[in-house]
């Protein structure tokens, strides 16, 4: 078993981005990239990720804002922060974290996001582009997961592809990616959701798992093929005694078991989150050289 090293390959991106806005960019008179985020309340895990990126914008020579709210904020208040960015010609690319509280329409409050300046990647025109196979800003996580897939010379062409769990930030997207004609790509894919039966035995002729189930140790050993290829995308904060903090975080794969029998697998934490963040980052470089057009 080898990991899929998010971390190593995070900071590969990270000092590959840096280079080229030093070289590319600031040498040329070329502004450096602004990444900004609206954050709305304080949910713990929100807030871990918008540090995460903030650290990320650092190492990459990006300048970075936050704009926070309370989670009082009404829709139209929303609305009207978004509407701000879309119009600052100093914000290349800008996200509204996710979830946002339950009186806010999501979909609503990303549709309202200009598609130019959509780094997550899930505005609709965006999504579109990207079943079209048109030039577009993909969503990070799935991008994330690409990358890293590409950079360990995973082989997806021809081979059976399984993604568990069918969100419109991950599991969708992440079954079209695979199976466009691109590489990484070329894959047979199987979308499952809750209500896919005999799971276990579709998982198990996988060549390639994805787990993005959002449940905590959910695939076993007995879901996985041996020498299989996984994925782990959940993130799950979880009691424990054998740590300062008094929790851990585990994924939706049960890791100990699992390792055992696949041939690649990535580590939670170190895997996927940091993948996403380094997604993240270039679609904002893609966006601060105007490189896809609308």
């Amino acid at each position: 078993m080898k990991l899929l090293d998010g971390k190593l390959i995070s900071d590969q991106i990270k000092s590959e981005i840096a280079a080229q806005v030093k070289n590319e960019m600031l040498d040329n008179g070329i502004n450096t990239p602004h990444l900004a985020a609206i954050l709305v309340g304080s949910d713990p895990a929100s807030e871990t990720y918008v540090a995460s990126k903030e650290r990320a914008c650092k190492e990459a020579g990006f300048i970075s804002s936050v704009y926070r709210y309370p989670a009082a904020i009404t829709e139209n208040k929303l609305m009207e922060a978004v509407d701000f960015l879309n119009k600052d010609p100093e914000i290349d690319g800008f996200i509204v974290q996710l979830p946002l509280p339950a009186h806010i329409n999501e979909h609503k409050i990303i549709e309202r996001i200009n598609p130019a300046k959509d780094v997550d990647g899930f505005h609709p025109i965006n999504i579109g582009r990207m079943v079209l196979n048109l030039p577009a800003f993909l969503p990070a996580t799935p991008y994330g997961i690409m990358i890293l897939l590409e950079r360990y010379g995973i082989e997806t062409e021809g081979k059976n592809c399984v993604v568990l769990g069918r969100s419109h930030t991950v599991g969708t997207p992440m079954s079209l990616l695979l199976s466009r004609k691109t590489n990484p790509g070329n894959a047979t894919v199987t979308l499952c959701n809750s209500f896919t039966r005999n799971l276990k035995e579709i998982t198990s002729r996988a060549d390639i798992l994805i787990a993005a189930m959002g449940k905590p140790s959910f695939v076993t050993a007995e879901f996985v093929k041996k020498d299989a290829v996984v994925v782990d995308v959940g993130i799950h904060r979880i009691l424990s005694e054998e740590t300062k903090s008094g929790y851990r975080l585990i994924g939706d794969v049960k890791f100990d078991e699992v390792s055992k029998k696949c041939s690649y697998i990535t580590p939670v934490p170190g895997g996927v989150g940091l993948m996403t963040v380094a997604g993240l980052l270039l679609n904002t470089l893609k966006a601060a050289r105007k490189e896809i057009q609308y």
